[in-house]
C-alpha cells in the first residue's frame, strides 16, 4: 500500500500560529496538497500514517486541496500507545476528560480554518476530524469559516460517552449553523467500544431533539473503529467504501 500513497515529501509544509482562548500561543505545522475546495483533515488518535495519507488522496482525487494540521505524533506511521501519552501530556491544547468544554485546540482549529479560507478567497472549507478529533469537527461547524463538517467515530470525553466534549454556546452555535446549511455527517460502527451507542444518542438527543435533523448518522455494521483509515477497504459495495463515497458527495454539495 505504502508505494501507491502519496508521502509527505510531496506536500507543501508551513507552520500556523493562533492563540486559544486561554491567551496561549500554540503553532504546528500545517501540510498541504491538491487543488479545489480545500478540506482540513483533522489526524485521529493513531497519527499521519499510511492510511491517513490514503484518505488524503482520495480527498484529492475527489477534486479538494487537503490541509492536514500534524498536530502530535511521529510522520508517515502510526504509533496509538506513544500518541496516547503524547496527548496526555499535551495538557495545554487537549482536555481528555473535559465534559462541557471543547480542548483549547479547538482554537487553533477554528483559526486555522478561517486562515484557509481567506487565503484561498473560498467562502468557506470542509472538515473531517477523528476519533480524538472527532468531536472537534462538530464544534467546528458553528464556525462560519466551515460549511461541511463529518465527525467519524467522535470519542471524546473518552470515559462519558453520553457527554459531548462541547461547551453549551458551542452547541448553540453549531445548532444554529446546521440549521442554515443542512446537516453535518457522523460516522461510526454500530459496536464501535469507543464510539458507542451512549455517544450516538447523545448526539441525537442534542442536535436531533425537536424534528430537524441537523446530524445525519451512518452506523456501518461490526466492531470497527477507524471508518476512513484504519478498518477503510477500498472495495465498490463495502460499507465503508460507500460512507466515503456519500462524505464525497457531501462535500460536493456543500463545497462546489
Amino acid at each position: 500500500m505504502t508505494a501507491q500513497v502519496t508521502q509527505l515529501s510531496a506536500y507543501q509544509k508551513s507552520v500556523f500560529t493562533a492563540d486559544t482562548r486561554e491567551g496561549r500561543s500554540i503553532s504546528h505545522d500545517v501540510y498541504s496538497r491538491g487543488s479545489g475546495s480545500p478540506v482540513v483533515l483533522i489526524q485521529e488518535l493513531p497519527g499521519i500514517g499510511q492510511e491517513t495519507l490514503r484518505l488524503a488522496d482520495k480527498l484529492v482525487d475527489a477534486g479538494h486541496e487537503v490541509v492536514m494540521p500534524h498536530l502530535f505524533g511521529p510522520l508517515g506511521k502510526t504509533s496509538i500507545g506513544g500518541n496516547l501519552l503524547r496527548v496526555m501530556c499535551m495538557r495545554k491544547e487537549f482536555r481528555l476528560m473535559a465534559t462541557d468544554a471543547s480542548s483549547p485546540v479547538s482554537d487553533w482549529l477554528r483559526f486555522l480554518c478561517r486562515e484557509v479560507r481567506d487565503s484561498r478567497s473560498v467562502r468557506g472549507v470542509g472538515v473531517i476530524g477523528m476519533c480524538l478529533t472527532g468531536n472537534f469537527a462538530i464544534t467546528l461547524i458553528g464556525d462560519d469559516s466551515v460549511l461541511a463538517a463529518v465527525a467519524s467515530q467522535p470519542a471524546m470525553p473518552f470515559f462519558k460517552q453520553g457527554a459531548l466534549h462541547m461547551s453549551p454556546q458551542e452547541i448553540a452555535r453549531s445548532r444554529e449553523a446546521l440549521e442554515t446549511q443542512g446537516p453535518m455527517r457522523v460516522l461510526r460502527f454500530e459496536d464501535d467500544p469507543l464510539s458507542t451507542i451512549e455517544k450516538s444518542d447523545c448526539i441525537h438527543r442534542t442536535f436531533n431533539d425537536d424534528g430537524q435533523e441537523r446530524v445525519k448518522e451512518i452506523v456501518l455494521p461490526g466492531k470497527g473503529h477507524s471508518v476512513l483509515t484504519l478498518d477503510f477497504i477500498d472495495e465498490a459495495g463495502h460499507p465503508t467504501h460507500e460512507a466515503l463515497e456519500n462524505v464525497l458527495a457531501y462535500f460536493a454539495e456543500k463545497l462546489n
